[in-house]
């Protein structure tokens, strides 16, 4: 981590001459210092602002055309330590290089500290793995682009730079990331598959809750088909579209057909379950049965296209056996260790 503050000096090429100064830090400034190439456009323009970029020993507005061969001086603060104590927390890395970090988040964790959450996250996890944090919005810290709920395992990217954190933020706003997810839920949604698109927003009187049933909230899309199951339990796969708390789990539960296990939205109504060793092995759950399989983003820097896969959660395996029809333990540590479908 970048723990005393660092200043960096560019030359503007001939060939730059007429550019912003914030553009032309970002686009050309950073192949010339290391220590710029982690920084944002937001995040150069604030520097700009509090005098710590100086053109010709001068104070200048990020909105400065530059006419070539100035001399640019950067001081960059250190980022402002959060106040978080490092926790040495396992990890599952599925890649990690200097600009992000995919991890295949366990059940259980949350991901970043909240309400009666103040130890034990994601984020303390990586305070100690993470020794290249550059910091966000001159922060140190890891910054979270999108988040699974605590009880939601699998694929989650985490950007370690402002520029990172800035570029996989807009893929999210943009709706350019591509999200597979696994769910078992009761029943067997009719039809086999199909769209989910509706209005999205916070329950109107149990605050911890999400709903389908405003008349004003935001647009909430699903695309979902059955992979195995009948009608006591199935499995679905799910492409994810928009990214409202609690999506999957609200847009099934509302049609009857709540995510096995999921206490908050109906899930553990387990006298549904008519096959006895099936309704056994969905009581052993102590969370909802998601899990976020396949995330597909463009790097934040190089625009190459990154493929993340996690395999289904130890704790899902014996379900996914049970509702495939395979009924003998060899065949579900198979399962355990093949990637999701």
């Amino acid at each position: 981590m970048h723990s005393k503050p660092t200043t960096a000096e560019l030359v503007v090429p001939a060939a730059s001459a007429g550019q912003r100064l914030d553009a032309f830090l970002v686009a050309s400034g950073a192949g010339q210092s290391p220590d710029v190439a982690g920084l944002s456009r937001a995040r150069l323009q604030q520097l700009i602002k509090d005098g710590d970029v100086q053109v010709d020993a001068e104070r200048v507005k990020p909105s400065l055309r530059l006419r070539g061969q100035e001399l640019i001086k950067i001081s960059i603060p250190a980022p402002v330590s959060l106040s978080l104590t490092p926790e040495a927390i396992p990890l599952d890395v599925l890649y990690e290089d200097e600009h992000l970090i995919a991890i295949n988040k366990a059940p259980g964790i949350a991901v970043h500290p909240g309400a009666g959450v103040h130890s034990g996250t994601l984020v303390h996890a990586l305070l100690a793995h993470c020794k290249d944090l550059s910091g966000i919005g001159g922060v140190e810290r890891p910054g979270i682009v999108h988040r699974l709920d605590r009880g939601t395992s699998g694929v989650l990217v985490v950007a370690k730079n402002d520029r990172a954190h800035d570029a996989l933020a807009r893929q999210f706003a943009l709706r350019q990331v591509k999200k597979r997810y696994v769910a078992f839920v009761m029943g067997l949604p009719e039809p086999a598959g199909g769209r989910i698109e509706t209005l999205y927003g916070r329950h109107p009187t149990q605050r911890r809750r999400f709903t389908t049933r405003v008349r004003e909230g935001r647009k909430a899309l699903t695309e979902y088909k059955t992979v195995a199951g009948d009608r006591d339990i199935c499995e679905l796969e799910i492409e994810l579209w928009t990214g409202r708390t609690h999506q999957i789990r609200v847009h099934f539960s509302e049609r009857g057909h709540p995510v096995v296990g999921d206490e908050l939205y109906g899930g553990r109504n387990f006298s549904r379950i008519k096959d006895v060793l099936l309704r056994r092995i969905a009581e052993q759950l102590d969370r909802q049965a998601l899990h976020a399989a396949r995330l597909v983003v463009r790097h934040p820097i190089d625009g190459r296209e990154l493929i993340f896969e996690a395999p289904l959660a130890a704790d899902l395996v014996e379900l996914r056996a049970k509702v495939r029809g395979v009924g003998n333990a060899e065949a579900a540590t198979t399962s355990a260790k093949a990637p999701p479908a």
